[in-house]
Protein backbone atom coordinates (compact mmCIF):
# COMPACT_ATOMS: atom_id res chain seq x y z
CA UNK A 1 0.00 0.00 0.00
CA UNK A 2 0.94 3.74 -0.79
CA UNK A 3 1.72 5.93 2.33
CA UNK A 4 -1.46 7.02 3.91
CA UNK A 5 -1.46 10.84 2.07
CA UNK A 6 -0.78 8.87 -1.02
CA UNK A 7 1.99 9.52 -3.44
CA UNK A 8 0.50 12.04 -5.47
CA UNK A 9 -2.97 13.47 -6.49
CA UNK A 10 -3.96 12.01 -9.44
CA UNK A 11 -5.59 8.72 -10.23
CA UNK A 12 -7.03 6.43 -13.06
CA UNK A 13 -10.08 5.65 -10.52
CA UNK A 14 -11.23 7.45 -7.44
CA UNK A 15 -13.01 4.87 -5.86
CA UNK A 16 -15.05 7.04 -2.53
CA UNK A 17 -16.10 4.39 -0.01
CA UNK A 18 -14.31 1.30 1.23
CA UNK A 19 -17.26 -0.63 2.15
CA UNK A 20 -18.81 -3.84 0.84
CA UNK A 21 -19.28 -2.47 -2.94
CA UNK A 22 -16.14 -0.48 -2.54
CA UNK A 23 -13.63 -3.12 -1.39
CA UNK A 24 -15.22 -5.32 -4.42
CA UNK A 25 -14.10 -1.90 -6.50
CA UNK A 26 -10.43 -1.21 -5.39
CA UNK A 27 -9.71 -5.17 -5.68
CA UNK A 28 -10.81 -5.48 -9.43
CA UNK A 29 -9.86 -2.32 -10.84
CA UNK A 30 -6.50 -2.40 -8.97
CA UNK A 31 -5.70 -6.06 -10.50
CA UNK A 32 -4.44 -4.71 -13.85
CA UNK A 33 -1.01 -2.72 -12.37
CA UNK A 34 -1.59 -0.11 -15.52
CA UNK A 35 -4.31 1.38 -13.54
CA UNK A 36 -3.65 4.15 -10.33
CA UNK A 37 -6.90 3.84 -7.80
CA UNK A 38 -7.90 5.16 -4.80
CA UNK A 39 -10.32 4.27 -2.31
CA UNK A 40 -10.92 6.78 0.40
CA UNK A 41 -12.81 5.93 3.61
CA UNK A 42 -14.36 8.37 6.03
CA UNK A 43 -13.80 5.47 8.58
CA UNK A 44 -10.45 4.33 10.26
CA UNK A 45 -8.70 0.78 10.32
CA UNK A 46 -11.01 -2.49 11.58
CA UNK A 47 -8.19 -2.90 14.09
CA UNK A 48 -10.49 -3.66 17.21
CA UNK A 49 -11.59 -6.71 18.41
CA UNK A 50 -15.34 -6.47 18.25
CA UNK A 51 -15.01 -6.06 14.16
CA UNK A 52 -13.94 -9.57 14.09
CA UNK A 53 -15.24 -11.59 16.90
CA UNK A 54 -18.79 -11.91 15.57
CA UNK A 55 -20.79 -11.45 18.66
CA UNK A 56 -18.96 -8.04 18.61
CA UNK A 57 -21.78 -6.49 16.74
CA UNK A 58 -23.25 -6.06 20.60
CA UNK A 59 -20.14 -3.71 20.97
CA UNK A 60 -19.43 -2.09 17.62
CA UNK A 61 -23.54 -0.77 17.08
CA UNK A 62 -24.29 2.58 18.80
CA UNK A 63 -20.10 2.52 19.35
CA UNK A 64 -18.99 5.93 17.64
CA UNK A 65 -15.31 3.88 16.62
CA UNK A 66 -17.64 1.56 14.42
CA UNK A 67 -20.92 3.43 13.83
CA UNK A 68 -21.97 6.53 12.26
CA UNK A 69 -24.37 6.37 14.82
CA UNK A 70 -27.00 8.17 12.58
CA UNK A 71 -30.77 8.88 13.85
CA UNK A 72 -33.88 9.17 11.55
CA UNK A 73 -36.53 12.30 12.22
CA UNK A 74 -40.04 11.39 14.45
CA UNK A 75 -41.50 8.60 11.90
CA UNK A 76 -45.46 9.12 11.90
CA UNK A 77 -45.96 5.16 10.77
CA UNK A 78 -43.98 4.12 14.19
CA UNK A 79 -45.94 6.60 16.42
CA UNK A 80 -43.69 9.60 16.38
CA UNK A 81 -40.51 7.39 17.25
CA UNK A 82 -36.77 8.31 15.84
CA UNK A 83 -34.80 4.88 15.22
CA UNK A 84 -30.96 5.15 15.14
CA UNK A 85 -29.97 4.06 11.89
CA UNK A 86 -26.36 2.01 12.35
CA UNK A 87 -23.86 2.90 9.84
CA UNK A 88 -20.63 1.21 9.72
CA UNK A 89 -17.35 3.79 10.22
CA UNK A 90 -14.22 1.63 9.15
CA UNK A 91 -13.15 -0.25 5.75
CA UNK A 92 -15.80 -2.74 5.31
CA UNK A 93 -18.51 -0.50 5.80
CA UNK A 94 -21.90 -2.08 7.32
CA UNK A 95 -20.05 -5.61 6.34
CA UNK A 96 -18.02 -4.87 10.09
CA UNK A 97 -20.84 -4.43 11.65
CA UNK A 98 -24.14 -6.27 9.83
CA UNK A 99 -25.73 -9.63 10.79
CA UNK A 100 -23.31 -11.72 8.75
CA UNK A 101 -26.51 -13.13 6.96
CA UNK A 102 -25.35 -14.57 3.46
CA UNK A 103 -28.87 -13.80 1.28
CA UNK A 104 -29.16 -12.92 -2.12
CA UNK A 105 -32.49 -12.24 -2.56
CA UNK A 106 -35.25 -13.84 -4.96
CA UNK A 107 -34.83 -14.42 -8.83
CA UNK A 108 -37.46 -12.49 -9.35
CA UNK A 109 -36.30 -9.27 -7.93
CA UNK A 110 -33.38 -9.35 -10.28
CA UNK A 111 -35.82 -10.20 -13.09
CA UNK A 112 -38.23 -7.19 -11.98
CA UNK A 113 -35.45 -4.67 -12.55
CA UNK A 114 -34.63 -6.26 -16.01
CA UNK A 115 -38.16 -6.08 -16.58
CA UNK A 116 -38.05 -2.35 -16.00
CA UNK A 117 -35.38 -1.98 -18.64
CA UNK A 118 -32.49 -2.63 -17.67
CA UNK A 119 -30.15 -5.06 -19.12
CA UNK A 120 -27.90 -7.39 -17.93
CA UNK A 121 -29.67 -7.09 -14.12
CA UNK A 122 -31.59 -10.36 -14.38
CA UNK A 123 -31.17 -13.65 -12.56
CA UNK A 124 -29.64 -15.28 -15.44
CA UNK A 125 -27.06 -12.44 -15.23
CA UNK A 126 -26.13 -11.68 -12.13
CA UNK A 127 -26.16 -15.30 -10.84
CA UNK A 128 -22.71 -15.98 -12.37
CA UNK A 129 -21.49 -12.50 -10.54
CA UNK A 130 -22.68 -14.00 -7.30
CA UNK A 131 -20.50 -17.11 -7.91
CA UNK A 132 -18.02 -15.63 -9.16
CA UNK A 133 -16.96 -14.34 -5.64
CA UNK A 134 -18.04 -17.03 -3.79
CA UNK A 135 -16.12 -19.27 -1.54
CA UNK A 136 -19.39 -21.08 -0.15
CA UNK A 137 -19.58 -24.27 1.81
CA UNK A 138 -21.61 -25.72 -0.31
CA UNK A 139 -19.67 -25.64 -3.93
CA UNK A 140 -19.03 -25.71 -5.98
CA UNK A 141 -22.22 -26.98 -7.45
CA UNK A 142 -25.05 -24.82 -10.06
CA UNK A 143 -25.94 -22.42 -7.05
CA UNK A 144 -22.78 -21.49 -5.64
CA UNK A 145 -19.32 -20.71 -6.67
CA UNK A 146 -15.74 -22.16 -4.50
CA UNK A 147 -12.36 -20.21 -3.96
CA UNK A 148 -13.38 -16.92 -4.26
CA UNK A 149 -13.24 -13.86 -1.88
CA UNK A 150 -16.38 -14.12 0.01
CA UNK A 151 -16.28 -16.52 2.62
CA UNK A 152 -19.65 -18.62 3.51
CA UNK A 153 -20.32 -21.17 6.26
CA UNK A 154 -22.77 -23.03 8.39
CA UNK A 155 -23.36 -21.29 11.86
CA UNK A 156 -21.26 -22.87 14.40
CA UNK A 157 -24.00 -22.93 16.82
CA UNK A 158 -27.65 -24.51 16.68
CA UNK A 159 -30.33 -24.56 19.38
CA UNK A 160 -32.85 -26.94 20.13
CA UNK A 161 -35.61 -24.29 20.53
CA UNK A 162 -34.92 -22.72 16.82
CA UNK A 163 -35.39 -26.73 15.76
CA UNK A 164 -38.84 -26.85 17.22
CA UNK A 165 -39.04 -22.95 16.06
CA UNK A 166 -38.48 -24.76 12.48
CA UNK A 167 -41.24 -27.76 13.12
CA UNK A 168 -43.63 -25.26 14.09
CA UNK A 169 -43.13 -24.16 10.36
CA UNK A 170 -43.42 -27.14 8.73
CA UNK A 171 -46.28 -27.51 10.18
CA UNK A 172 -48.04 -24.37 9.58
CA UNK A 173 -46.86 -25.57 5.79
CA UNK A 174 -43.43 -23.68 5.72
CA UNK A 175 -41.18 -26.59 4.34
CA UNK A 176 -37.29 -27.07 5.81
CA UNK A 177 -34.97 -26.13 2.90
CA UNK A 178 -30.76 -26.69 3.00
CA UNK A 179 -30.17 -23.15 0.91
CA UNK A 180 -32.04 -19.79 0.71
CA UNK A 181 -29.73 -18.79 -2.20
CA UNK A 182 -31.30 -20.75 -4.64
CA UNK A 183 -33.46 -18.05 -6.40
CA UNK A 184 -36.25 -18.84 -4.32
CA UNK A 185 -35.69 -18.82 -0.45
CA UNK A 186 -39.41 -19.62 0.45
CA UNK A 187 -38.78 -22.11 3.46
CA UNK A 188 -37.11 -22.33 6.94
CA UNK A 189 -33.21 -22.76 7.29
CA UNK A 190 -30.29 -21.63 9.39
CA UNK A 191 -28.82 -18.66 8.20
CA UNK A 192 -25.52 -19.37 6.06
CA UNK A 193 -23.22 -16.85 7.22
CA UNK A 194 -19.94 -14.94 6.07
CA UNK A 195 -17.28 -15.98 8.90
CA UNK A 196 -14.21 -18.12 8.83
CA UNK A 197 -13.57 -20.30 11.54
CA UNK A 198 -15.45 -18.44 13.93
CA UNK A 199 -14.36 -15.04 12.84
CA UNK A 200 -16.65 -12.51 11.12
CA UNK A 201 -15.55 -12.39 7.36
CA UNK A 202 -15.96 -8.34 6.47
CA UNK A 203 -15.57 -6.97 3.09
CA UNK A 204 -12.23 -5.53 4.25
CA UNK A 205 -11.08 -8.61 4.87
CA UNK A 206 -12.18 -10.76 1.99
CA UNK A 207 -11.04 -7.93 -0.87
CA UNK A 208 -9.16 -5.05 0.44
CA UNK A 209 -7.04 -6.44 2.93
CA UNK A 210 -5.32 -8.76 0.65
CA UNK A 211 -4.35 -6.54 -2.17
CA UNK A 212 -3.15 -3.27 -0.19
CA UNK A 213 0.47 -4.16 -1.02
CA UNK A 214 -0.34 -3.52 -4.61
CA UNK A 215 1.56 -0.46 -5.75
CA UNK A 216 -1.20 1.06 -7.74
CA UNK A 217 -3.47 1.06 -5.16
CA UNK A 218 -3.64 4.01 -2.36
CA UNK A 219 -6.27 3.15 1.01
CA UNK A 220 -6.90 6.46 2.18
CA UNK A 221 -8.86 6.09 5.73
CA UNK A 222 -10.05 9.12 7.65
CA UNK A 223 -10.71 10.75 4.11
CA UNK A 224 -14.18 12.91 4.08
CA UNK A 225 -15.05 13.21 0.78
CA UNK A 226 -16.49 16.66 1.07
CA UNK A 227 -17.80 16.82 -2.66
CA UNK A 228 -17.21 15.40 -6.30
CA UNK A 229 -15.22 18.25 -8.53
CA UNK A 230 -17.44 18.98 -11.30
CA UNK A 231 -16.09 20.37 -14.86
CA UNK A 232 -17.80 21.42 -17.82
CA UNK A 233 -20.48 18.50 -17.21
CA UNK A 234 -17.76 15.85 -16.17
CA UNK A 235 -16.75 14.71 -12.66
CA UNK A 236 -12.72 15.52 -12.90
CA UNK A 237 -12.00 14.28 -9.08
CA UNK A 238 -12.84 15.09 -5.83
CA UNK A 239 -12.43 17.18 -3.18
CA UNK A 240 -11.42 15.29 0.12
CA UNK A 241 -10.32 16.56 3.49
CA UNK A 242 -7.67 14.94 5.21
CA UNK A 243 -5.77 15.88 8.59
CA UNK A 244 -7.73 18.95 8.76
CA UNK A 245 -7.06 20.30 5.16
CA UNK A 246 -9.15 20.23 2.14
CA UNK A 247 -7.32 18.48 -0.96
CA UNK A 248 -8.55 17.78 -4.39
CA UNK A 249 -7.34 14.46 -6.06
CA UNK A 250 -7.50 13.74 -10.10
CA UNK A 251 -9.39 11.28 -11.57
CA UNK A 252 -8.35 10.65 -14.95
CA UNK A 253 -11.07 8.54 -16.13
CA UNK A 254 -13.86 7.95 -13.79
CA UNK A 255 -15.28 8.59 -9.53
CA UNK A 256 -16.93 5.73 -8.55
CA UNK A 257 -19.40 6.82 -5.45
CA UNK A 258 -19.38 3.81 -3.03
CA UNK A 259 -20.87 5.03 -0.26
CA UNK A 260 -23.92 3.67 0.29
CA UNK A 261 -27.51 4.47 0.43
CA UNK A 262 -26.69 7.30 2.96
CA UNK A 263 -23.33 8.72 1.89
CA UNK A 264 -23.81 8.69 -1.85
CA UNK A 265 -27.13 10.66 -2.22
CA UNK A 266 -25.60 13.05 0.31
CA UNK A 267 -22.60 13.12 -1.60
CA UNK A 268 -24.19 14.18 -4.58
CA UNK A 269 -26.38 16.46 -3.31
CA UNK A 270 -23.29 18.38 -2.11
CA UNK A 271 -21.67 17.75 -5.29
CA UNK A 272 -24.78 20.36 -6.71
CA UNK A 273 -26.19 16.89 -8.19
CA UNK A 274 -29.76 16.36 -6.73
CA UNK A 275 -33.34 17.86 -6.30
CA UNK A 276 -32.72 21.79 -7.67
CA UNK A 277 -34.73 23.72 -5.12
CA UNK A 278 -33.62 21.50 -2.26
CA UNK A 279 -29.90 22.67 -3.13
CA UNK A 280 -30.83 26.24 -3.19
CA UNK A 281 -32.73 26.13 -0.06
CA UNK A 282 -29.07 24.67 1.31
CA UNK A 283 -27.27 27.09 -0.69
CA UNK A 284 -25.22 24.44 -3.10
CA UNK A 285 -24.96 25.69 -6.54
CA UNK A 286 -27.01 23.54 -8.66
CA UNK A 287 -24.86 21.31 -10.83
CA UNK A 288 -27.41 19.11 -11.99
CA UNK A 289 -31.35 19.57 -11.64
CA UNK A 290 -31.91 15.59 -10.42
CA UNK A 291 -34.92 15.13 -8.44
CA UNK A 292 -34.33 11.39 -7.92
CA UNK A 293 -31.06 11.90 -5.88
CA UNK A 294 -31.98 10.92 -2.27
CA UNK A 295 -35.70 9.78 -3.01
CA UNK A 296 -37.24 6.18 -3.11
CA UNK A 297 -35.43 5.21 0.07
CA UNK A 298 -36.56 1.82 1.03
CA UNK A 299 -35.50 -0.56 4.19
CA UNK A 300 -37.16 -3.79 5.61
CA UNK A 301 -39.38 -3.24 8.73
CA UNK A 302 -38.87 -6.23 11.40
CA UNK A 303 -41.76 -6.58 13.78
CA UNK A 304 -40.37 -7.84 17.09
CA UNK A 305 -42.79 -10.34 18.59
CA UNK A 306 -40.94 -12.01 22.02
CA UNK A 307 -42.28 -14.89 23.30
CA UNK A 308 -41.42 -16.26 27.61
CA UNK A 309 -40.92 -20.29 27.61
CA UNK A 310 -40.04 -22.89 30.12
CA UNK A 311 -38.51 -26.24 29.83
CA UNK A 312 -35.95 -25.44 26.89
CA UNK A 313 -32.46 -23.51 27.17
CA UNK A 314 -32.66 -19.62 25.69
CA UNK A 315 -29.46 -17.46 25.68
CA UNK A 316 -30.97 -15.62 28.00
CA UNK A 317 -30.12 -17.74 31.04
CA UNK A 318 -26.82 -18.24 29.80
CA UNK A 319 -25.94 -14.49 29.57
CA UNK A 320 -27.18 -14.42 32.68
CA UNK A 321 -25.34 -16.68 34.73
CA UNK A 322 -21.33 -16.15 35.95
CA UNK A 323 -20.52 -20.22 34.78
CA UNK A 324 -22.90 -19.36 31.52
CA UNK A 325 -20.67 -16.63 30.52
CA UNK A 326 -17.52 -17.72 31.46
CA UNK A 327 -18.61 -21.95 29.55
CA UNK A 328 -19.28 -19.34 26.47
CA UNK A 329 -15.52 -17.30 26.38
CA UNK A 330 -13.90 -20.93 27.07
CA UNK A 331 -16.09 -22.45 23.90
CA UNK A 332 -14.93 -19.86 21.73
CA UNK A 333 -11.51 -19.47 22.85
CA UNK A 334 -10.47 -22.83 22.82
CA UNK A 335 -13.19 -23.98 19.51
CA UNK A 336 -14.14 -21.02 18.20
CA UNK A 337 -17.81 -21.99 18.63
CA UNK A 338 -20.52 -21.71 20.71
CA UNK A 339 -22.52 -17.92 21.87
CA UNK A 340 -19.57 -16.06 20.37
CA UNK A 341 -19.77 -17.06 17.17
CA UNK A 342 -23.47 -16.00 16.57
CA UNK A 343 -25.13 -13.64 14.42
CA UNK A 344 -28.38 -11.39 15.63
CA UNK A 345 -30.26 -13.77 14.41
CA UNK A 346 -30.24 -17.96 13.67
CA UNK A 347 -32.93 -19.19 12.42
CA UNK A 348 -34.97 -17.91 8.55
CA UNK A 349 -38.06 -18.57 7.97
CA UNK A 350 -39.90 -17.02 4.75
CA UNK A 351 -42.92 -17.51 3.59
CA UNK A 352 -46.42 -15.33 2.39
CA UNK A 353 -48.21 -12.97 4.28
CA UNK A 354 -51.57 -13.94 2.72
CA UNK A 355 -51.96 -16.91 -0.12
CA UNK A 356 -52.81 -14.02 -2.70
CA UNK A 357 -49.31 -13.09 -2.68
CA UNK A 358 -46.71 -14.80 -5.96
CA UNK A 359 -44.07 -15.66 -4.39
CA UNK A 360 -42.54 -15.47 -0.45
CA UNK A 361 -42.90 -11.54 0.97
CA UNK A 362 -42.19 -11.98 4.83
CA UNK A 363 -38.77 -12.56 6.16
CA UNK A 364 -38.47 -14.00 10.02
CA UNK A 365 -35.10 -13.45 12.25
CA UNK A 366 -35.77 -15.99 14.88
CA UNK A 367 -33.32 -15.65 17.75
CA UNK A 368 -33.09 -17.53 20.98
CA UNK A 369 -33.02 -14.45 23.43
CA UNK A 370 -35.04 -11.76 23.94
CA UNK A 371 -34.32 -7.91 24.91
CA UNK A 372 -36.41 -4.17 25.53
CA UNK A 373 -34.23 -2.87 22.94
CA UNK A 374 -31.13 -3.34 20.68
CA UNK A 375 -28.16 -2.22 23.22
CA UNK A 376 -30.16 -3.80 26.79
CA UNK A 377 -28.89 -6.09 28.63
CA UNK A 378 -31.08 -9.97 28.00
CA UNK A 379 -34.49 -10.28 29.86
CA UNK A 380 -33.78 -12.58 32.98
CA UNK A 381 -36.57 -15.06 32.03
CA UNK A 382 -35.93 -17.67 28.70
CA UNK A 383 -37.64 -16.52 25.47
CA UNK A 384 -37.17 -16.38 22.16
CA UNK A 385 -37.98 -13.49 19.25
CA UNK A 386 -39.32 -13.70 16.16
CA UNK A 387 -38.71 -10.68 13.88
CA UNK A 388 -40.74 -10.52 11.13
CA UNK A 389 -40.46 -8.25 7.88
CA UNK A 390 -42.01 -7.22 5.05
CA UNK A 391 -39.40 -8.24 1.93
CA UNK A 392 -41.49 -5.69 -0.58
CA UNK A 393 -42.29 -2.59 1.13
CA UNK A 394 -44.23 0.16 -1.18
CA UNK A 395 -43.42 3.10 1.44
CA UNK A 396 -40.95 5.52 -0.16
CA UNK A 397 -39.07 7.80 2.15
CA UNK A 398 -35.95 10.25 1.15
CA UNK A 399 -32.48 11.14 2.47
CA UNK A 400 -31.59 15.25 2.61
CA UNK A 401 -29.52 17.28 3.49
CA UNK A 402 -29.71 19.38 6.68
CA UNK A 403 -26.51 21.50 5.94
CA UNK A 404 -24.30 22.23 3.47
CA UNK A 405 -21.76 21.19 5.80
CA UNK A 406 -20.30 17.83 4.63
CA UNK A 407 -19.74 16.17 7.83
CA UNK A 408 -23.26 17.14 9.06
CA UNK A 409 -25.13 13.93 9.07
CA UNK A 410 -28.17 13.44 6.76
CA UNK A 411 -31.71 13.78 7.50
CA UNK A 412 -33.59 10.23 7.31
CA UNK A 413 -36.98 10.26 6.42
CA UNK A 414 -37.74 6.59 5.70
CA UNK A 415 -41.08 7.00 6.19
CA UNK A 416 -42.25 3.58 7.51
CA UNK A 417 -45.62 2.35 6.77
CA UNK A 418 -47.32 5.09 4.86
CA UNK A 419 -49.13 2.86 2.42
CA UNK A 420 -51.99 1.11 3.17
CA UNK A 421 -51.00 -2.31 1.85
CA UNK A 422 -47.63 -2.14 4.22
CA UNK A 423 -49.88 -1.72 7.16
CA UNK A 424 -51.70 -4.79 6.11
CA UNK A 425 -49.02 -7.01 5.85
CA UNK A 426 -47.72 -6.05 8.55
CA UNK A 427 -51.01 -7.37 10.45
CA UNK A 428 -50.76 -10.26 8.12
CA UNK A 429 -47.18 -10.61 9.67
CA UNK A 430 -47.84 -10.58 13.15
CA UNK A 431 -50.88 -12.95 12.37
CA UNK A 432 -48.35 -15.52 10.56
CA UNK A 433 -46.50 -15.26 13.77
CA UNK A 434 -48.58 -16.07 16.15
CA UNK A 435 -50.04 -19.14 14.02
CA UNK A 436 -46.48 -20.34 13.88
CA UNK A 437 -45.73 -20.31 17.57
CA UNK A 438 -49.38 -21.25 18.49
CA UNK A 439 -48.79 -25.38 16.12
CA UNK A 440 -47.98 -28.28 18.53
CA UNK A 441 -44.29 -28.20 18.06
CA UNK A 442 -43.71 -25.38 20.59
CA UNK A 443 -46.47 -26.59 22.66
CA UNK A 444 -44.32 -28.24 25.25
CA UNK A 445 -42.70 -24.98 26.28
CA UNK A 446 -45.92 -22.96 26.88
CA UNK A 447 -44.76 -19.65 24.76
CA UNK A 448 -46.45 -16.48 26.27
CA UNK A 449 -46.29 -13.27 24.04
CA UNK A 450 -45.30 -10.75 25.87
CA UNK A 451 -44.60 -7.85 22.71
CA UNK A 452 -46.92 -7.19 21.65
CA UNK A 453 -49.22 -8.89 23.77
CA UNK A 454 -52.23 -10.80 23.89
CA UNK A 455 -54.08 -7.49 24.31
CA UNK A 456 -53.71 -6.96 20.57
CA UNK A 457 -56.26 -9.04 19.16
CA UNK A 458 -55.48 -10.88 15.71
CA UNK A 459 -59.24 -9.97 14.69
CA UNK A 460 -58.53 -6.31 14.82
CA UNK A 461 -56.67 -4.54 11.83
CA UNK A 462 -56.59 -1.33 13.14
CA UNK A 463 -54.62 -2.84 16.87
CA UNK A 464 -52.10 -5.06 14.40
CA UNK A 465 -51.42 -1.51 12.43
CA UNK A 466 -51.09 0.28 15.26
CA UNK A 467 -48.65 -2.27 17.59
CA UNK A 468 -46.51 -2.67 14.08
CA UNK A 469 -45.78 0.88 14.45
CA UNK A 470 -45.28 0.53 17.97
CA UNK A 471 -42.61 -2.16 18.00
CA UNK A 472 -41.19 -2.18 14.41
CA UNK A 473 -37.29 -1.38 14.30
CA UNK A 474 -35.12 -1.08 11.05
CA UNK A 475 -33.49 -3.94 10.23
CA UNK A 476 -30.56 -1.71 8.60
CA UNK A 477 -31.41 -2.87 4.73
CA UNK A 478 -31.41 0.80 3.28
CA UNK A 479 -31.27 1.55 -0.67
CA UNK A 480 -32.84 2.83 -3.73
CA UNK A 481 -31.81 6.41 -3.50
CA UNK A 482 -30.14 6.93 -6.73
CA UNK A 483 -32.23 3.79 -8.15
CA UNK A 484 -31.15 2.70 -12.05
CA UNK A 485 -33.93 3.82 -14.83
CA UNK A 486 -33.78 4.78 -18.64
CA UNK A 487 -32.46 7.88 -19.49
CA UNK A 488 -35.65 9.14 -20.38
CA UNK A 489 -37.15 8.71 -16.82
CA UNK A 490 -36.97 11.84 -14.83
CA UNK A 491 -36.57 9.90 -11.38
CA UNK A 492 -33.50 7.94 -12.54
CA UNK A 493 -30.10 8.87 -11.50
CA UNK A 494 -27.84 6.11 -12.85
CA UNK A 495 -28.74 4.36 -16.13
CA UNK A 496 -27.92 -0.13 -16.49
CA UNK A 497 -24.46 0.80 -16.57
CA UNK A 498 -24.26 2.77 -13.54
CA UNK A 499 -23.12 6.15 -15.02
CA UNK A 500 -24.95 9.19 -13.72
CA UNK A 501 -27.49 10.03 -16.16
CA UNK A 502 -26.28 13.62 -17.09
CA UNK A 503 -22.70 13.64 -16.00
CA UNK A 504 -20.00 11.99 -17.48
CA UNK A 505 -17.08 10.42 -15.79
CA UNK A 506 -19.05 9.65 -12.73
CA UNK A 507 -21.03 6.35 -11.30
CA UNK A 508 -22.56 5.07 -8.40
CA UNK A 509 -21.92 1.54 -7.51
CA UNK A 510 -23.60 -0.04 -3.93
CA UNK A 511 -27.05 -0.18 -2.56
CA UNK A 512 -27.84 2.98 -3.63
CA UNK A 513 -28.52 2.43 -7.08
CA UNK A 514 -31.16 -0.49 -6.44
CA UNK A 515 -34.45 0.08 -7.75
CA UNK A 516 -36.46 -1.80 -5.47
CA UNK A 517 -35.28 -3.35 -2.27
CA UNK A 518 -34.38 -7.30 -2.88
CA UNK A 519 -36.28 -9.84 -1.17
CA UNK A 520 -33.73 -10.42 1.79
CA UNK A 521 -30.67 -9.24 3.80
CA UNK A 522 -28.94 -6.66 0.96
CA UNK A 523 -25.06 -7.04 2.05
CA UNK A 524 -24.14 -9.93 -0.39
CA UNK A 525 -26.82 -7.95 -3.35
CA UNK A 526 -24.22 -5.34 -2.82
CA UNK A 527 -20.96 -6.75 -3.40
CA UNK A 528 -22.56 -8.34 -6.06
CA UNK A 529 -23.14 -4.61 -7.48
CA UNK A 530 -19.41 -3.95 -6.97
CA UNK A 531 -18.40 -6.58 -8.72
CA UNK A 532 -21.01 -5.91 -11.83
CA UNK A 533 -19.88 -2.16 -11.46
CA UNK A 534 -16.07 -3.13 -11.97
CA UNK A 535 -16.84 -5.07 -14.74
CA UNK A 536 -18.32 -2.74 -16.39
CA UNK A 537 -15.66 0.08 -15.76
CA UNK A 538 -13.08 -1.84 -17.39
CA UNK A 539 -15.23 -3.20 -20.48
CA UNK A 540 -15.89 1.01 -20.74
CA UNK A 541 -12.61 1.58 -20.70
CA UNK A 542 -11.52 -0.67 -23.49
CA UNK A 543 -14.04 0.70 -26.30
Amino acid sequence: MAPQDGAGDSYDYIVVGAGSAGCVLANRLSADPANRVAVIEAGGRDNWIWFHIPVGYLFAIGNPRADWCFKTEPEAGLNGRALSYPRGKTIGGSSAINAMIYMRGQAGDYDHWRQLGLPGWGWDDVLPLFKAHEDHFLGPNAHHGKGGEWHVEFPRITWPLLDAVRRAAAEDGIRAIDDFNTGDNEGSCYFHVNQKKGLRWSAARGFLKPVLSRPNLDLITAGHVEKVVVEGGRATGVQVRMNGESRTLKARREVILAAGALGSPQLLMLSGIGPGAHLQERGIPVALDKPGVGANLQDHLQLRLIYKVSGIGTLNERYHSLFGRLGMGVEYALFRKGPLTMAPSQLGIFTRSSPDKERADLEFHVQPLSLDKFGDPLHRYPAFTMSVCNLRPTSRGTIRLKSADPTAAPEIRPNYLATDEDREVAANSIRVARRIVGRPALSAFSPQETLPGPAVSSDDDTALALAAGQVGTTIFHPVGTARMGLASDPNAVVDARLRVIGIEGLRVADASVMPTIPSGNTNSPTIMIGEKAARMILEDART
